[in-house]
């Protein structure tokens, strides 16, 4: 893949396979970034890994627990506010409101695949901007980009996998978090009705894998924008904290 654009293109320099990337993210991510680093950046395989296990597990999601079901319990847990403004409805808006939120539920799961890139393109140029402008990283858009697809790659393999064995081990589908629905953090173990909003925010982000992601994405960062490895975690976790503090907020606010 080019360093100027999303597009792969022809690599001048044999380097690692695509499988061999996907790999060494679980074993010896440094490889794939240095790969990355290298000019080898095409990013195709960890994106269909996602696709397909996304798809999987929207297909055990509709089977055991239902959209509909799925979209009740995230209103249910969307804070006193929501609960009250939909109590001010009639039966007929409540039911009409219903039928559009699982609406939007079944397109968003339809549509991941695009949220996907949407979101990486937005994370690389975030990403490309931190580590070039804050810490004199000569990162390129491209590699940023395949960093990124590469890194996510224990969040969006362990947590659905994961997920779904939840739901295939018999889990209630009323109790259903579609926003935490992997035992891998606090918050999945405490329940999110009987906690404060911001209690219950705070733990949820304090989740293993999303660590784990964030390590890879401040390793693969310093890599391929050729600075210490300091700087890249500065710039991953640095915006993850914010990013924290603003859902922690936002739950006081619904709250």
């Amino acid at each position: 893949m080019s360093d100027t654009g999303i597009q792969p293109a022809a690599e001048s320099t044999a380097g690692l396979s695509q499988v061999q990337r996907v790999t060494n993210m679980f074993s010896a991510p440094s490889k794939t970034f240095t790969d990355i680093r290298n000019g080898h950046s095409s990013w195709w395989l960890p994106f269909v890994i996602y696709v397909i296990l996304g798809y999987c597990f929207f297909a055990v999601v509709n089977t055991k627990v239902g959209i509909r079901q799925a979209s009740e319990n995230q209103i249910h847990l969307s804070g006193q506010k929501t609960q009250d403004r939909l109590a001010q409805l009639t039966p007929e808006q409540r039911e009409a409101n219903m039928k559009i939120t699982t609406t939007i539920t079944t397109w968003v799961f339809y549509l991941s695949p695009v949220f996907v890139l949407i979101w990486g393109v937005v994370a690389a140029a975030v990403l490309l901007g931190t580590i070039n402008f804050g810490f004199g990283g000569k990162a390129k858009f491209g590699s940023v980009f395949s960093m990124w697809m590469y890194a996510m790659l224990p969040y969006s393999v362990i947590k659905p996998i994961l997920g779904i064995a939840v739901l295939l081990a018999g889990a209630a589908p009323e109790s259903f978090n579609m926003k935490n629905y992997a035992p891998t953090n606090v918050g999945a173990f405490l329940s999110p009705t009987d906690t404060g909003a911001a209690l219950y925010a705070f733990c949820t982000s304090l989740d293993a894998v999303t660590i784990w992601t964030l390590v890879l994405m401040g390793i693969g960062l310093a890599t391929v924008a050729g600075v210490k490895r300091g700087s890249g975690y500065f710039s991953v976790f640095g915006w993850w904290v914010l990013i924290v503090l603003l859902g922690v907020g936002s739950a006081i606010v619904m709250g």
